[in-house]
């Protein structure tokens, strides 16, 4: 064969191979349509959360998670016949938010019985409590929260007289901060309490320093000793706490909490736990929920027996308990919080309220079968106790998906800012606490101006590779984390013209939504379902009526939430109200 008539011959059939696979393309079924939403927003300012790809313009939701994220024309392609569409006309869209340290219990009760929240003055006070005696007439007692400390001057130690001008005939009780409560001189009498009464363990019966003589104030474990005149809550009383502060919490773009201190009984039982079922049975918990079970410091490592008892039965009835709340000290204020060198001009150090050896042994164990401990600490030295423990656990099972926390931290010393990283700990902040205000001024004078140049070090801890999770740990403080957020950004209070509180440790807008969003989902271990906007999470999203990247720090906490989503419902506000 003649060497140019062979490559026709080639040319011809690669021709027709070619024209055969041409046709074999064109026959194929067309490539299937992009799965339809059952909504899209569009035509948003998206903020992800997602490292890498942090803006888009729309999100595609379907049974109730996120189906896509992207530009407006990418998310158009998922429009089906039946999708909504609602044009967000730039609104700033993120994901909802979460808090990492709630007490919504205590917190829904505090308001439904005789609440001091609103209240700024001692008239105001005077003023309440006297209408909650007199809408609840009888002699039982006046139970009620939400008193300001800083109204107590020197050290935020309640006097009884103004209670007792109120009613000598009937005990009022009034707890503050979960530390301390405020008792008139009945409740003092029915209790038993009297100059001659020792302090319990871990507890301070405020005296009198020249008579002895009780003036008001039970700290810590000297609040137990007026428990039996409190009337406990019902069960619908706890039901109806948790549906309040969902309902107020969905306002405020939250959609996932993390309870701090769940109440149990001996014998692994928890009235509190059932709670949670009957609302969430009802289909009132549009909350994701992680609970910490309350570790009791009266009782020793036995109680692990009935610790998970209560996880089991959590596990059992669709919720989550696989948390440990550890209370280790107390506040500074009143010196009951355990620090490492005495307070300003004084020997006292504070005590923490659980043995260190104690308190290793029980995070080493709870460590080992795979479950969460979170402290409660304000001193330096109760964090470097909480630390402590964790490094045991590790040095016994290595670094295990167990994600400890610690809460509050007031003042962490030099030295254990690194130690956040090192040993995989999540530091839980207030972030509205950091700012200079009245509470700030007792906290000072109390540890001095050294200490007092590492209150609430959320930048160094961040700048040490450590990582934030910011809750409110409300009722004790606003729940709103627009204004939490404002705070972190900016040390000084909402609306407030003092100097900026520390300014070095701030933290940047993106770290502050972070640890409000993604960062508490990652503390309730559900940082791959919720937290940020990617395909296949709940779409538990919030509209805001201000763009927090294009406003001023100063004017976030003004910020309002329009809507908020939580697995594509809205539980707040209206779709139709953010767009057509």
């Amino acid at each position: 064969m003649a060497p140019r008539f062979a490559l026709r011959l080639r040319s011809l059939r690669l021709a027709t191979a070619g024209l055969l696979l041409a046709a074999t393309a064109n026959s194929a079924p067309p490539l299937p349509a992009p799965e339809a939403a059952d909504l899209i927003l569009t035509n948003g300012r998206v903020y992800t959360v997602e490292e890498g790809a942090p803006w888009a313009e729309a999100v595609a939701i379907k049974d109730g998670r996120i189906l896509a994220v992207g530009s407006v024309a990418k998310i158009a392609k998922r429009k089906g016949a039946k999708t909504r569409v609602v044009d967000l006309h730039g609104r700033f869209l993120m994901p909802a938010f979460g808090d990492a340290h709630a007490h919504p219990i205590f917190g829904g009760m505090s308001h439904a019985r005789c609440s001091l929240h609103a209240g700024k003055t001692l008239d105001d006070y005077r003023r309440i409590i006297a209408a909650c005696v007199a809408k609840a007439p009888g002699t039982g007692t006046i139970f009620g929260s939400g008193f300001n400390q800083t109204l107590f001057p020197p050290n935020g130690i309640p006097n009884k007289q103004l209670l007792d001008d109120i009613s000598k005939d009937r005990a009022l009780i009034f707890e503050s901060d979960g530390h301390t409560l405020w008792v008139n001189s009945k409740a003092l009498e029915l209790a038993g309490i009297t100059k001659d009464t020792p302090d319990p363990k871990n507890g301070t019966i405020d005296r009198d320093p020249k008579t002895g003589e009780p003036v008001g104030g039970l700290e810590e474990s000297a609040m137990a000793l007026v428990d039996k005149l409190v009337p406990p809550p019902t069960d619908q009383d706890l039901q109806g706490a948790i549906s309040y502060t969902v309902r107020f919490f969905n306002s405020m773009g939250i959609t996932s909490w993390h309870d701090a201190a769940v109440e149990w009984d001996k014998g692994g039982t928890s009235r509190a736990i059932e709670a949670y079922k009957a609302v969430s049975d009802r289909g009132e918990l549009t909350m994701h929920t992680a609970m910490d079970l309350r570790w009791n410091n009266e009782r020793g490592i036995e109680q692990m027996a009935d610790i998970l008892k209560l996880s089991a039965r959590a596990k059992e009835i669709g919720l989550t308990a696989n948390g440990v709340k550890f209370f280790i000290d107390g506040v500074i204020p009143q010196q009951t919080a355990a620090m490492l060198a005495p307070y300003e001009g004084s020997t006292v150090k504070g005590a923490p309220q659980i043995a260190a050896a104690t308190l290793a042994e029980a995070v080493t164990s709870l460590d080992g079968r795979g479950m969460q401990s979170h402290f409660h600490t304000i001193g330096d030295a109760a964090v470097r106790e909480a630390l402590d423990a964790v490094a045991a656990a590790r040095a016994k099972d290595g670094k295990t998906d167990t994600r400890p926390m610690i809460s509050h931290m007031n003042v962490i010393d030099p030295a254990d800012q690194p130690r956040f990283a090192k040993l995989d700990v999540t530091a839980i902040f207030q972030p509205l606490w950091a700012c200079n205000e009245p509470y700030m001024d007792l906290t000072k004078v109390q540890i001095g101006p050294v200490r007092s140049t590492y209150i609430y070090p959320a930048g160094s801890v961040l700048r040490a590779g450590g990582r934030l999770a910011y809750g409110a740990d409300w009722s004790v403080a606003s729940a709103n984390p627009l204004e939490g957020i404002e705070v972190a950004l900016t040390r000084v209070a909402p609306e407030g013209n003092l100097p900026p509180l520390e300014a070095n440790e701030a933290v940047t807008l993106a770290q502050a939504l972070r640890a409000y969003t993604l960062n508490v989902a990652y503390v309730n271990h559900l940082d791959k379902q919720t937290g940020s906007i990617a395909p296949g999470k709940s779409a538990d999203l919030i509209v805001l009526d201000q763009d927090l990247f294009k406003i001023p720090a100063r004017q976030i906490h003004a910020t309002k939430v329009l809507l908020t989503l939580f697995q594509g419902r809205a539980v707040h506000g209206s779709l139709g109200s953010v767009g057509g």
